[in-house]
């Protein structure tokens, strides 16, 4: 089959939910993919960072292949003998306690939620099925139907309400709009360190500080998905580490999978944990001993590889290539680590779409954010000569744009 007819075959069953780019990948490993014509792509979206320690990282394939040998599943059931080790190394490299493992993103900020909303309500006097969960505007934490009920996007709400209550929006990177929002029946915060499907949306140096310092203050709880911006993808094995704080609750998942599996957790104090008790959440898949021997080795790769280090390195060697490229449409260049935004001034009804295209044709796979913003987050192992082989293409697509 070509290319045209796999993309007719998915369009013909799938549900048309996502609008991708019309590449039809096949193989991929480290930072490159091909197509089933053999044509290939260096990745500059990491599957929106999921693929951190590269694609098809050896290390992690085999740690799973042997996994799966042994066993794969057995339930929350019972007890398996891959999971224990796989959260203390989870705890140790996060700075948290305890750990609930999930399997996707959206299913880890739906067990914060859950984790926050107990906590308050048993320990700190909040009355049942009241308070609000303060998030911000542009947010992007997931697709659930709780989850969408504070969204800003129109395209994830339309049409899908009721929406549920108890959520109250505020502008991203204002401490003083989060501190005049707060009353005595706030839960706490919900808001991720970088906003990422937003644009590459940096705060202010001295934000994540100024939240942990006024939760403090007013008594309420500091939740970060750190589920696109961990696993060292912003030169920190997590974002909230670049300013020398702790949250209450964190969101994980993406490249906690390595690439090949959906592993995601939420972490908490061992206090907080505790309003959990059996029967109260779960999942039959959470914490499988596949998912378990796959986020440990997915750990493991990051430490040894000294990814953080790397992501610092080869994403100030990116936007100094960036840089250089001589375009009057470029609005701005946004950046942590390897997780790159570059803005375009465009017309009022005009998207960076068309120049995404280009760039799949010239070999470049990177994808569109906002509208106006291309995101560039490309496998932690990138390399200065991979950086150079995409931006022999970059360069000029950006400067005929």
């Amino acid at each position: 089959m070509n290319a045209k007819e796999y993309l007719d075959l998915e369009k013909s069953y799938g549900a048309h939910n996502y609008h991708p780019l019309p590449v039809v990948v096949s193989k991929a490993k480290g930072v490159w993919v091909w197509d089933v014509d053999g044509k290939k792509y260096i990745d500059m979206l990491s599957s929106y960072s999921a693929v951190n320690q590269g694609h098809l990282n050896k290390r992690i394939v085999k740690a799973a292949t042997e996994q799966m040998k042994r066993v794969t599943l057995t339930s929350r059931a019972f007890s398996n003998d891959r999971m224990g080790a796989f959260l203390k190394k989870l705890c140790e490299v996060s700075g948290m306690e305890m750990a609930l493992p999930m399997n996707t993103g959206a299913e880890a900020v739906e067990t914060s939620i859950k984790l926050a909303r107990r906590y308050m309500h048993t320990k700190k006097g909040i009355p049942e099925n009241e308070g609000d969960i303060i998030v911000c505007e542009n947010n992007f934490h997931g697709r659930t139907t709780t989850i969408i009920s504070f969204s800003s996007d129109p395209d994830s709400k339309k049409g899908f309400g009721p929406f549920a209550p108890g959520f109250v929006t505020i502008p991203y990177n204002d401490p003083k709009a989060f501190e005049k929002a707060i009353t005595k029946k706030t839960i706490g915060i919900l808001v991720e360190p970088i906003q990422g499907e937003a644009g590459i949306n940096v705060p202010s140096p001295g934000y994540l500080k100024e939240l942990r310092r006024i939760c403090d203050e007013k008594g309420v709880l500091l939740i970060l998905d750190e589920i696109q911006t961990g696993f060292c993808r912003t030169g920190k094995m997590f974002c909230f580490q670049h300013e020398g704080i702790k949250p209450d609750i964190l969101c994980v998942g993406k490249a906690l999978g390595g690439g090949l599996y959906p592993v995601s957790a939420c972490l908490a104090s061992r206090e907080l944990m505790s309003v959990f008790t059996p029967g109260s959440h779960g999942s039959t898949f959470g914490g499988n001993p596949l998912a378990a021997a796959i986020g440990e080795e997915s750990l493991n790769v990051l430490l040894d590889e000294h990814l953080d280090k790397r992501a610092v390195e080869m994403g100030e060697y990116f936007v100094s290539r960036l840089k250089e490229v001589n375009s009057s449409k470029i609005k701005q260049i946004r950046s942590k680590g390897l997780l790159i935004g570059v803005e375009f001034q465009l017309g009022p009804k005009e998207t960076v779409r068309p120049i995404c295209e280009k760039l799949m044709a010239a070999g470049v796979l990177a994808k569109d954010t906002h509208e106006k913003t291309i995101r560039f987050a490309p496998p932690l192992v990138i390399s200065k000569a991979e950086i150079d082989w995409a931006m022999e293409r970059v360069k000029p697509v950006f400067e005929g744009a």
